[in-house]
This record gives structure tokens, sequence and C-alpha cells, in this order.
């Protein structure tokens, strides 16, 4: 081989050992990016921005109203979550006070866009702001470790259960509908394909990088007239742990020999050892207490007053609490029940109606007729449903204790689970007035057939 050949492989392995640790330094924490240039992981968060975030925006801004208010909370969120991977990109891990400060603009947005989706109950485009409100806890990714991936697929998907209702309502009246939920969701798929290949197990800081600054997210403003969103913390994980209470264990334990100088000391008369008396009981009587050591009583929860009108096309029975005697009777196949935080109450629907919501409830039971979509039951406990008439669909998501009657003219309504234990369906048998009970499998087994996965119940849940 020649001089000049060699030279020229030598001098085309060194621009590619430069590439690499250009890339090493920008997503990997090494050297800072240079002045003006975003680090590699910042331009590819910027090409999601760009690409199904911008797509879903523009959308919520075509069919406008809630939707586009909303959007906007989220467009703001977008942009604390970038200003995080930038201050990463430059500087090194912060502490967890610095990094609360961090985190608090996105905390704001996602709080200040739940917060309104619970104020626009009434809204014509509920489904719309659930979907958001039930999701958009994902954008909260860069305070979660180690996987911050499979947690923003989790709140995706906590959210499908109302995009899937987006989609039916208008797959074949407004096209318009259909992208924004493929805009969203995407832009959702593709934050995990970005976390996989950049921030795998965290936020990737800059090791060689200056310090944090609390001041260097600028905070986004909160949209006027919500209250205080809840805070996120420095080092949330996906099970929930809460780093302060760890962080002030770890500290009583630096302390050496000093952590027991706030224990109570035992008297001899309370010495088991020696006082045989109390070896049999292994119980030590407790020193009467002052006023002063008495906890104080706690606060009760604030109860919101009952709701049981007619919104629009709508029939709100909301916060009700043991009353057994709520019947809706002037009704049309047009409107719809939404039945949300009712607790120890029985509602009766007559006449046709086009779909009836049980949300957040407990102790609680509907009996209905005729409905044209179908019966959903999320987030509740121990509640029953009865249908007289027909219903060709039974949806039961995140639920706790759910029994449904079916009636013979609803006999082969199509039923759908999710995330749900203790659900129990009951048929007419041939005799008037007699059911069999069947419950419905919580457990299931996947098998690889070569070409797919084929699912079945289990036979100890069958």
């Amino acid at each position: 081989m020649s001089a000049d050949r060699l030279e020229s492989i030598a001098a085309r392995l060194e621009a590619a050992v430069s590439r690499l640790e250009s890339c090493k330094g920008g997503a990997a924490g090494g050297a800072a990016p240079a002045e003006g240039e975003p680090a590699a992981f910042v331009e590819a968060f910027d090409e999601i921005v760009s690409n199904k975030v911008a797509r879903f925006l523009a959308l919520s801004k075509e069919i406008g109203g809630d939707v586009a208010t909303q959007a906007a909370m989220v467009e703001a969120a977008y942009k604390a979550v970038r200003a995080v991977l930038v201050t990463a990109s430059k500087c090194k891990q912060p502490a967890a006070n610095v990094m609360q400060a961090l985190l608090k603009p996105i905390s704001e947005q996602i709080g200040a866009a739940q917060q309104f989706r619970e104020k626009s109950r009434g809204s014509t485009f509920f489904n719309h702001l659930s979907a958001v409100s039930e999701s958009i806890p994902a954008l909260g990714w860069v305070s979660i470790t180690p996987k911050p991936g499979p947690y923003v697929k989790e709140m995706s998907d906590a959210g499908q259960f109302y995009t899937n209702r987006v989609l039916k309502e208008y797959k074949e009246k407004d096209q318009k509908h259909v992208d924004w939920v493929k805009a969203y969701l995407g832009a959702m798929v593709d934050l995990v394909a970005y976390i996989k290949q950049h921030h795998t197990t965290g936020v990737t800081w800059n090791r060689q990088g200056g310090e944090a600054k609390a001041d260097a997210v600028a905070a986004a403003p909160a949209p006027a007239a919500l209250p205080p969103a809840p805070k996120l913390t420095a080092a949330t994980t996906s099970d929930g742990g809460d780093e302060k209470a760890r962080a002030g264990l770890f500290a009583a334990l630096n302390q050496g020999g000093g952590v027991t100088s706030g224990l109570k000391k035992v008297s001899k008369d309370q010495m088991t050892h020696k006082n045989p008396e109390l070896r049999g009981s292994s119980v030590v009587k407790a020193k009467e207490t002052t006023a002063s050591s008495t906890p104080k009583a706690t606060t009760a929860a604030v109860k919101k007053p009952p709701v049981f009108a007619l919104q629009g096309n709508k029939w709100c029975v909301e916060f009700q609490d043991n009353n057994r005697e709520i019947v809706i009777e002037e009704t049309s196949p047009r409107q719809v029940i939404y039945i949300y935080k009712c607790t120890n109450s029985t509602i009766q629907v007559k006449g046709k109606v086009n779909n009836i919501t049980l949300d957040s409830c407990k102790k609680t039971a509907v009996v209905f007729g005729d409905v044209i979509a179908g019966l959903d039951i999320i987030n509740c406990q121990s509640v029953q449903a009865q249908v007289t008439g027909s219903s060709p669909l039974v949806n039961i998501d995140k639920t706790d204790g759910a029994h449904v009657y079916l009636s013979k003219a609803s006999i082969e309504s199509e039923i759908v689970t999710a995330k749900c234990s203790e659900i129990n369906i009951s048929v007419p048998k041939a005799e008037e007035g007699e059911y069999t009970e069947c419950a419905l499998p919580e457990q299931f087994k996947n098998k690889w057939n070569g070409k797919c996965f084929v699912t079945e119940p289990t036979e100890i849940a069958a």
C-alpha cells in the first residue's frame, strides 16, 4: 500500500474520531456544546416539536375553542421541557432544591392543563380535554429515573381511552379531529423513541459543565385564575418514591453517633429485663400525654354540592351522596348521561339515550333501558349497572369491582375491559328473572405461534 494511501486513510480515521468525540460531548456529558449551538439531544427534541407537536398545535387552533386554549398550555409545557434540556446540555446535575426550581414551569403547565379540563366538564370537546389531561404528565419525564421511557408510554396509554372516544365520534364526521389524535399520540411515540436514544436512564447532564442555577429556566406564565399546580419532585421515580423523605433519612444517618441524641431515655421501670411483670404482656404503659402533645384534628375534605342538571345535551349527575331516588325521565337519543363522583347512590334512566358514563363513582348503581353507543365505567369502585333494553358496548376501564346485569336484548353486547379487577357479568336464564353470574378473567397468558402472540385467559382466572 502506498504512503499516500495510508496518509489518506489516517486522515479519514482522525476525522471520524473527532466526529464521535463531538457527539459524545453533546449527548453524554462531555464538553459543553459550542456557544450558540444546541447539543445533539436538544436538536433531536426540536425535531419532535417541529413535526408532530407543531401539527397537533396547528390542528388545535383550527378546531378552536377549549381545545385551542388547552393546547397553548401543552405548547408552554414543551417549551419548559426544552429549557431544562438546554440547561442539562450546559450544566452539571444540580442539587435537589435547584432541580425543583428548574422543574417548576413544567409542573405549572401540566397542572394548568389538568385543572382546565376539570373546570370545563360541560365542554363540547370534553373528550379532547380529557385525553390531554390524562396523558400530559408524560412531559414530567425529565424528573423520572431510572426509566423515563416506560413512564411516558404509561401516561400516553392513560389517555387512550379518551382518544378512542374522539376517534369514534369524529371518524365519520370530521377528519380534522382524527388527525388531531394521530398527531398528539404520534408526538408521544416519538418522545419515547427520543428518550430511548438520548436519555435512557434519565436526563443526560453535562459532567464538565457549569453549575445550574435556580433561575436558569425562565418560567412560562401560567393561565390566569387557575390554582397552583402540584409540584414535581426532583427525583420522582416510576414507583412514586419520595426523594425528600429519603434525603431526610440519609441526613439523619450521616450524623453518626449523634443520630441517637434525639431518642427518649428509657427509665428502669420501663425496662422489661428488669421488670418480669412486663415480659408477660410485652407492653409498657405510656405516660399521660399533655394537651400540647395531642395531635391536631385533620381538616375535613371540602364537600362539593350535588349536581343534577341538563346542560345542553348532557345530563350531569355529580357529587350525589346516599341518594337512591335519582330518576332521569325526559331523555332523547341525542343526549348523554354523565355520572361523576357519586357515592352510595342509584340512578335510573328512562327512555333511549346516546351514551352513559360512570366516572370515579363508589358503591353506585345505574339502571337504564336502551343506549345507542354504550356504557362506559371509568375509575370506579364497587359499582353496578343493569341493562333492561339494548346496549352494543360495555366499556370498563381502571375499575375495581363492577357487576353488570345484561338483558336478553343485550346478551350479545361487546364487553371491553382494561386495568380492571373483580368484574362480574350476569346473563339471563330461560326462567324469567333468573341470572347466571360469570366472572371475567383478570390474568392472561401469551404464547408465540411463529407469527404473532396468541393471548388467552389463564386456567385459574377463567
